[in-house]
């Protein structure tokens, strides 16, 4: 059911079609992923490791806690302009979405473009099948005017494919401060690839954290409780359940610091002790200093003029821009030139 090795869609239920991309030799996997960053002289793991299917519900966990701001900012957003975003592109659109996950934010806008068109098309992109399932299954049961085609791939192999066709406005989607997990060039060049990807005039719904306290920020991505640490763990635990490491995650401590000149959050996983990781399936020994870290995700954020440049060097125009109750977040509504 969800394996497709030719340019196809393949059902899944009523209103709702799955492509799983071949698999390309151009595009790394874990194994080599790994291999790479953890023989690098500063290691680093690429967060897109993070959502296997622990890491999905773990992340959803996350979004739940009082200290990790960003979902409700956003979703505040949304719930009082879906109305004004879809009024500034007046026309039928389709809906392009790229990290969907639980697609629980998007709901407000899938729900305020079928009550006004007939039919909806919404194409979601996502690195995990589970989550594609899951969300698109519960939106074709809520929604009976959306029809959703699936694409469980990578942002950049699914562009470049040419495989999402549209035929009305696109209003893409790339929320939840996303943007912010690619250093910089990363970022202008996804976005590059998403507007030469689609017409002149598409839309795309950009969310973006906003530059703030030290503090403020530092817990969103620490809590008290433990949850993002046991997110940011998982990835040695993929390594482990995956490519037979022996990881000892009690031996590894998460750590996230604000650099206020670059404007980033960096996430770490630092060695409480000295120590040589056996990872069976690569033959590679990985050693360890005490304090030594391993970094596993950059989160950048954005004032007014980042998002403006970010746009300008991507094809973009800002439009419009709206913020949270307590502007701690933006939604910028970009439109490709």
């Amino acid at each position: 059911m969800l394996v497709s090795e030719r340019d196809q869609l393949n059902p899944v239920g009523e209103r709702f079609l799955l492509y799983t991309a071949p698999l390309r030799a151009a595009i790394a996997s874990f194994a080599d992923d790994v291999r790479t960053g953890l023989g690098a002289p500063s290691k680093f793991l690429s967060p897109k490791y993070f959502y296997d299917e622990l890491g999905s519900a773990l992340f959803e966990a996350i979004t739940f806690l009082p200290e990790y701001y960003l979902t409700r900012a956003e979703t505040d957003i949304l719930e009082r302009y879906a109305g004004e975003i879809f009024d500034a592109l007046g026309e039928p659109v389709e809906i392009v979405e790229f990290g969907s996950g639980s697609a629980r934010k998007t709901r407000l806008l899938i729900a305020e473009a079928c009550r006004r068109q007939e039919r909806v098309e919404y194409k979601p992109i996502d690195i995990s099948p589970t989550a594609l399932i899951d969300s698109a299954a519960g939106l074709v049961a809520e929604y009976e005017r959306l029809h959703v085609s699936a694409y469980a791939c990578d942002y950049f192999e699914t562009l470049a494919s040419g495989r999402v066709r549209t035929s009305q406005r696109v209003l893409a989607l790339f929320l939840g401060s996303n943007v912010g997990n690619y250093q910089p060039a990363d970022a202008e060049r996804l976005l590059r690839a998403m507007s030469s990807s689609f017409k002149r005039g598409d839309a795309l719904l950009l969310g973006t954290d906003l530059k703030k306290a030290a503090a403020t920020l530092e817990v969103a991505y620490n809590d008290p409780t433990g949850v993002t640490a046991a997110f940011d763990k998982n990835l040695l635990g993929r390594i482990n359940r995956e490519l037979s490491g022996n990881f000892d995650l009690d031996a590894f401590e998460h750590v996230a610091r604000y650099d206020r000149e670059a404007g980033v959050v960096n996430s770490y996983l630092m060695a409480r002790r000295g120590q040589t990781v056996r990872i069976g399936d690569l033959e590679m020994d990985v050693k360890f200093a005490t304090n030594e870290t391993i970094h596993t995700e950059a989160s950048y954020k954005f004032d007014a003029f980042d998002v403006m440049r970010l746009a300008a060097r991507a094809g973009y125009r800002v439009s419009r821009r709206w913020l949270d109750s307590e502007s701690r977040y933006a939604v910028s509504l970009l439109i490709a030139e």
